[in-house]
């Protein structure tokens, strides 16, 4: 069986920009995930969307951005690391990175490429099923990361 591949999700705001709660894969297929809290200079724009949560509660349960740029770091330097959403989770994790001025140390590509016998959108389709069929949200992290490991060890032990 080849390595598991790691899988990276965030949640961000309607605005699409702050970073709300991130969850990644490990090589083992466990899922790691956490809050954010919010740095003070994203919190400047009066209309910024914290989504489901409180500013009390990322504050209090989640962890600093730059905890979790070291933990990421810890577990996936210079890795390539899957997504559903590059575009979104792109613009999330540089206003991580950009916080501290740091360049991203991983780089994002779409999860389908990592299958390319499939047939146009039949990744996404797939997608859409096993999230159904676990009872999942795909505005969670972690459960997206969950979906995407579920998918590939289907689409990979049906070879």
């Amino acid at each position: 069986m080849d390595d598991i591949p790691a899988f990276i999700a965030v949640e961000t705001g309607e605005d699409g920009g702050l970073p709300l709660s991130i969850a990644w894969s490990l090589p083992d297929g466990t899922i790691k995930q956490t809050l954010i809290q919010p740095d003070d200079n994203w919190l400047d724009d009066e209309t910024i969307s914290l989504g489901d949560y409180s500013l009390e509660e990322l504050a209090s349960m989640g962890v600093s951005p730059l905890d979790v740029i070291r933990e990421l770091e810890n577990d996936h330097f210079n890795a390539t690391m899957h997504t559903a959403g590059v575009f979104d989770d792109e613009a999330a994790l540089s206003r991580l990175f950009d916080t501290y001025g740091l360049d991203p140390f991983v780089e994002l590509a779409p999860a389908d490429t990592l299958y390319p016998d499939l047939m146009s959108g039949e990744w996404s389709r797939a997608r859409n099923e096993t999230f159904g069929e676990l009872g999942l949200e795909p505005m969670r992290p972690e459960q997206e990361v969950e979906v995407m490991l579920h998918l590939h060890q289907r689409l990979t032990n049906s070879d």
